[in-house]
Formats: structure tokens, C-alpha cells, sequence
């Protein structure tokens, strides 16, 4: 959880942009990861797949759900790949693929046959869930994919810093690049976006006033507001108060509570962790307007559940998905709120969640219900890709952004074609 999804892994986008790998490393022998469950009186063996979340704790949590299990032997492949989402696509085309997966809503899953429909063992409890979260798993009316924590994201900010440079909280992109330079001292930047920028590709777009697809599934970002955001983002790039090169991703909070950086954008699952380290001396503000008629945004990463529809045991991956992510609600909230900080998809499990009633988390919860945007099931990851192509060549480099906006559209319609006809 505390960590970056994708964004981490091949630094990919924010959308998914979630929660992360511990390591960046080669992938972990996972033969030894098993958490096989104690029972299995049915004798069914069902594999899950996880990447490495960020915080202390989680592996244990998630073998020791699949323990209590006693239908079937549930055994976790802990993944702690420097790009989960490769890995995982790549075993899902051979013998050893998983029986189900975390990931998230993604609409060439559900064409290509990949991914199990769940609407049967969702739909008695489909109005306790977060409406976006359902919308957001269903296509043709049928719901593929149980959320199991939304993951907000916004900057994080020192307040002590702020007060000595007195700076305000910024509320416009230009703001928040002026912010940046009054805060640069000798040790530290004002700002930390990760290493390569890909988590704050979507807020820039929405905090413009556009999106990345329209309700029709056409190309909603290449706008004259995201081309003068990307503007704004390359003269921040180049002005020498952006903290690059940083030791971590921006999903981990190190950067920000070692005192590298001011402000950093990170995810809600960070909270415990940099409230141990700061105390109360942080606050939390979402993506400021790229252009004066847009409007903040937040990022409502997470993660999902997901049965592979080509697996052995379909069905008997389904009852382990009902039984732990629909009947076990203990676990559930549990899994939100004991590690890093999540919101529960599940509103009653969300409103009986005390943790995240005062201080910033509380806050965390107002930016993410004010201002957040989740996932588009319609936006996969060739456009994810694409964008992220735009920032390397426009922001990390010298590209005029029209020409990248151009060329990522050729890449977009391609897919869309591919998807919708």
C-alpha cells in the first residue's frame, strides 16, 4: 500500500498509481511466499498474485486472510518485481498463471476473455460499495473486478517550512512552482514529484479542466490547458528546485520526512508513516489548477481483485474472492487501515473507520470525496504508455508539446480503434 503501484514498478501511471514495492529489485524467489492456507479440506489449490506493498506487515496480513481460509489451499505469490504489471501480463499467458490477481480496472481484460465476471457475487452488496468504484469495474452492465481499497493521492507539504519561507499553500500550478523556489535551499528542493513524473500526469490533465477519455471514449487531454501545463511542468523541470534523482520513488515518503524535499506528492498510505517521523508539523493539499479555469484534483488510485476467467478453478477462486473481499469485513478494514492508510470501498466499512476521522487523514478523506477522479476501465496501459511518452519527451526533454501531443493521439486512437471500433 504506501508505496506506488505501476508507477513504481515501470514508474507507470498514477492512475493505478496505488501503493508500491518495497524493493525495486529482481523478482523475489516466490517459491518460499506461499502462505498456504491451513485447511483445503476440498483439496483445490488457488494461487494469488500481490506486488510488494510498501509497508511492514502487509505479506503476513494477506497469508494469514488466506489461512483462515478453509475451502481451498490458498498459496501468495509476492511479487516484488521492479514492474509487477509485466510480470503479471506475462504469466497470464502461460501453465503457471495465478487463479486470481490484484490490478486494476482495465477494459483489454475483460475483451480479450482474461478476467472472470463477479456481478453474482457482487451485486447483493453493490450498494454498499463506493458507486465510482463499481461504475468504474462494469462494462455491458456486468461487473468484473472487487475493489479492495481507494487510494487518494495528493501533495504533502512541511508546514514549519512553509511559515519560515512564508509561503502559502499553492492553489494554481504557478503557485506552486513559486512555491518551489522560495522553499530551495541549499539542502533542500521545494518540491518532489518522483524521479520521472508519471504520478502527477493525470491530476495535470483533470486540474486542467479536461480528462483522458470523454464519456464517448475519445481523446479528451490534448487541450490548450494540458499543453500549457505541460509548459508549466517543463520550466519547473529545468528550473533547479525539483528534487530529481531522488534515493526512492515519490510512493514512499522517505524524501519528504528525511527532509530532501518540502512538498511531495504522495498517497494517503503514507499518513502513519509520516506522522511517526513529523509529528504534526505536515498538512495535505490536492493537485492545484494547471490553468486558472481548471479546478484541483485527486488522484483515486487503488487496487482490485480480479479471477482469471482461463484459470483451472474458476469458481472456487470466485467463493475465496466472496469470502474474503464481500463476507469478511473485519479483514477488510483491517487491510484499509492497519498498515498505511486506505479508504474501505465499502461505506459502512468506511464510516466506521476511526482512524481516518481526525487530523489529516480526515482531511485525506474530504480531498478525495471534494476532488478525486478513479479509474477509466477504458484507459489501458498503451495510452497509459503514450502519455508518459508526452512527459519524457516534453518535460524531461525538449519537445514541443503539440508534437507529443500529436504523436501520443496516433498511439490512443490506435488502441481505442483496437477496443471500441
Amino acid at each position: 500500500m504506501s508505496a506506488m503501484s505501476n508507477s513504481n514498478w515501470d514508474r507507470r501511471n498514477v492512475l493505478r498509481a496505488a501503493m508500491g514495492l518495497a524493493a525495486a529489485g529482481g523478482l523475489a524467489a516466490c517459491g518460499g511466499n506461499t502462505g498456504r492456507s491451513g485447511g483445503g479440506s476440498s483439496g483445490v489449490n488457488l494461487n494469488q498474485y500481490f506486488h510488494a506493498y510498501g509497508e511492514a506487515g502487509t505479506e503476513q496480513a494477506i497469508k494469514k486472510y488466506a489461512k483462515a481460509y478453509d475451502k481451498a489451499n490458498v498459496t501468495t505469490q509476492w511479487i516484488t518485481s521492479a514492474d509487477f504489471e509485466s510480470k503479471l501480463f506475462a504469466t497470464l499467458l502461460t501453465k503457471s498463471a495465478p487463479d486470481l490477481f490484484e490490478f486494476h480496472p482495465q477494459i483489454q481484460l475483460i475483451k480479450s476473455g482474461q478476467v472472470a465476471d463477479l456481478t453474482d457475487i457482487i451485486e447483493p452488496v453493490k450498494d454498499d460499495f463506493n458507486p465510482a468504484d463499481i461504475a468504474s469495474h462494469t462494462v455491458d452492465g456486468k461487473i468484473y473486478g472487487v475493489r479492495m481499497i481507494d487510494d487518494p493521492q495528493f501533495f504533502f507539504y512541511r508546514k514549519s517550512m512553509l511559515e519560515k519561507a512564508k509561503v502559502d499553500v499553492p492553489t494554481t500550478l504557478d503557485e506552486l512552482a513559486e512555491a518551489a523556489a522560495k522553499l530551495t535551499t541549499g539542502k533542500v528542493k521545494g518540491l518532489y514529484m518522483g524521479n520521472d513524473l508519471h504520478s502527477v500526469i493525470n491530476p495535470l490533465i483533470w486540474s486542467a479542466g479536461a480528462d483522458t477519455l470523454n464519456s464517448k471514449n475519445e481523446i479528451a487531454y490534448h487541450t490548450p490547458g494540458v499543453v500549457e501545463g505541460i509548459k508549466k511542468m517543463r520550466k519547473l523541470f529545468t528550473s533547479g528546485n525539483l528534487l530529481l534523482g531522488a534515493p526512492t520513488e515519490s510512493w514512499d515518503p522517505s524524501s519528504f520526512t528525511q527532509g530532501l524535499a518540502a512538498i511531495q506528492f504522495c498517497g494517503m498510505w503514507a499518513m502513519p508513516t509520516i506522522q511517526e517521523a513529523l509529528g504534526d508539523d505536515w498538512g495535505v493539499f490536492p493537485f492545484p489548477k494547471t490553468i486558472d479555469s481548471g479546478k484541483q484534483s485527486v488522484v483515486n488510485g487503488g487496487w482490485s481483485m480480479f479471477v482469471n476467467a482461463k484459470g483451472k478453478n474458476v469458481d472456487a477462486a470466485k467463493e475465496y474472492v466472496k469470502w474474503l473481499w464481500i463476507d469478511q469485513k473485519q479483514y477488510q478494514e483491517d487491510w484499509a487501515t492497519s498498515y498505511g492508510f486506505h479508504i474501505p470501498p465499502r461505506t459502512s466499512i468506511a464510516q466506521s473507520a476511526t482512524k481516518l476521522k481526525t487530523g489529516n487523514a480526515a482531511e485525506g478523506v474530504k480531498l478525495f470525496n471534494e476532488f478525486g477522479h478513479f479509474d477509466n476501465i477504458g484507459w489501458t496501459q498503451a495510452m497509459i504508455t503514450a502519455l508518459e511518452d508526452v512527459f519524457a519527451n516534453s518535460v524531461r526533454k525538449d519537445m514541443d508539446p503539440e508534437a507529443a501531443l500529436d504523436k501520443a493521439d496516433t498511439a490512443v486512437n490506435r488502441e481505442l480503434k483496437k477496443l471500441f471500433g
